[in-house]
C-alpha cells in the first residue's frame, strides 16, 4: 500500500533512509525539513507492508516552484526485486501529472538497477552534468 507521510512516520523512515543509504538528519532529512516541502507543495509518499505496517519504501518529492524533483526513492532491502519499485515509480510520477510539472531526479551513474527503473519510467538522461553542492553555508 502507498500513502502520504504522517509524522508519526518520521523514525521509522529515518530508519530506513539510513539503512539504504539514503539520508539521515545529518544531509538535513529532519522532519522540519520534510513538513516545510510538503507545505511549499511536496510529497512524501511512504509504501507500507501491508501486514503489520511497517514502512518499506518512500518517495519523497519536493517543489522548487518551477518543477518536482524526486529524492530519497527507495525500498527495504528485504523487499527489492519484487516490483515494488515499479509501483512507487508510478505513484510518484502520476503526482507530477496531477501538477502538471516536470520532474526531476540525480542517481548515481554506478546504480545500474536504478537507472534502468527510472528510464522505463521515461526519464531522460541530461547529459554529462556534474552536480556540486555546499550543505553547510
Amino acid at each position: 500500500m502507498i500513502r502520504d507521510y504522517s509524522p508519526e512516520d518520521y523514525p521509522r523512515i529515518i530508519e530506513l533512509w539510513k539503512l539504504t543509504g539514503m539520508g539521515d538528519e545529518q544531509r538535513g532529512d529532519d522532519q522540519q525539513v520534510i513538513e516545510r516541502s510538503l507545505e511549499l507543495g511536496g510529497r512524501l509518499l511512504v509504501m507500507i507492508r501491508q501486514s503489520g505496517n511497517e514502512i518499506i519504501g518512500t518517495s519523497w518529492i519536493t517543489f522548487d516552484g518551477r518543477r518536482l524533483h524526486l529524492h530519497h526513492f527507495g525500498i527495504h532491502p528485504d523487499y527489492q526485486g519484487q516490483g515494488l519499485s515499479h509501483r512507487l515509480a508510478e505513484a510518484s510520477i502520476a503526482f507530477a501529472r496531477e501538477k502538471k510539472t516536470q520532474i526531476k531526479l540525480e542517481v548515481h551513474r554506478n546504480n545500474r538497477k536504478a537507472v534502468s527503473l527510472y528510464k522505463k519510467h521515461g526519464f531522460k538522461y541530461l547529459g554529462d552534468y556534474n552536480v556540486y553542492i555546499i550543505r553547510d553555508p
